[in-house]
């Protein structure tokens, strides 16, 4: 599916995304997609024409400005700039949020947002922030954070998806997330695949040759039927019956 170019700001830094718009069977709900940890590439791209083949305007994200795809040394350097100053980081989030939100064809109410690796962990914190979310949803992302969310901050819905082989988030951090997210009275959904390393939706982690990391089609197919139902229901534009 043809992607159209999304050129918005950070202050003095041009960023730049990509939109895919939805298909005939449009939904009118949207979805921001964070990526990886190098920038836009194959993974993220993919889902975004998945959501937009299920009806969504999904929406790429830019984080490292101009659109780049960064390699070596600078994808460790953007990393511990943004790991060292949430701040930072929840503000170049919030800048996507508010240039989707002024598009004509986005409904500001039936926002969601994804991500995965690095892409799980922002989402998560623009969640953690307050933003104006309906749902929120991680794949394999971290889930520590320096800047717990507070009682009654969080709008969005949350669904985590995360391997438990994985060696980047320890079952500690698990814990401590699930600690943090019932503390601050959110609503939260928790997925463990048992036998899943990092960056389990990633058809092509493998090219990378790192033991942590590994594609599981099973989780793969499983978190994504998950988020199906879930975005469905925390975006309908009408209220739904929830099983009980």
């Amino acid at each position: 599916m043809d992607s159209l170019p999304w050129s918005y700001r950070d202050g003095d830094v041009e960023l730049v995304g990509e939109i895919y718009p939805p298909n005939a069977g449009a939904n009118g709900a949207t979805i921001l997609v964070v990526h990886e940890a190098d920038g836009i590439g194959g993974n993220v791209r993919r889902h975004c024409a998945m959501l937009a083949e299920l009806g969504y305007l999904a929406a790429a994200v830019d984080m490292h400005g101009g659109g780049r795809v960064l390699e070596g040394a600078a994808i460790q350097t953007a990393l511990q700039n943004f790991r060292a100053d949430h701040h930072y980081l929840r503000r170049r989030l919030n800048a996507a949020l508010l240039a989707v939100q002024e598009r004509s064809d986005v409904d500001r109410d039936r926002i969601g947002a994804i991500g995965f690796c690095f892409g799980g962990t922002a989402v998560l914190e623009l969640a953690r922030s307050g933003a104006r979310l309906k749902a929120v949803a991680s794949f394999h992302g971290l889930l520590s954070t320096s800047a717990p969310a507070i009682p009654g901050a969080i709008k969005a819905r949350i669904l985590v998806a995360t391997g438990a082989l994985d060696p980047l988030v320890p079952a500690v951090d698990v814990r401590d997330f699930q600690a943090e997210m019932s503390a601050a009275q959110a609503d939260w959904h928790l997925i463990v695949h048992g036998r899943a390393l990092h960056s389990f939706t990633n058809r092509a982690v493998e090219a990378l040759a790192d033991p942590r990391m590994a594609y599981d089609p099973v989780a793969h197919q499983l978190s994504w039927a998950a988020l199906k139902a879930f975005l469905s229901d925390a975006l309908s534009d009408a209220p739904t019956d929830r099983v009980v």
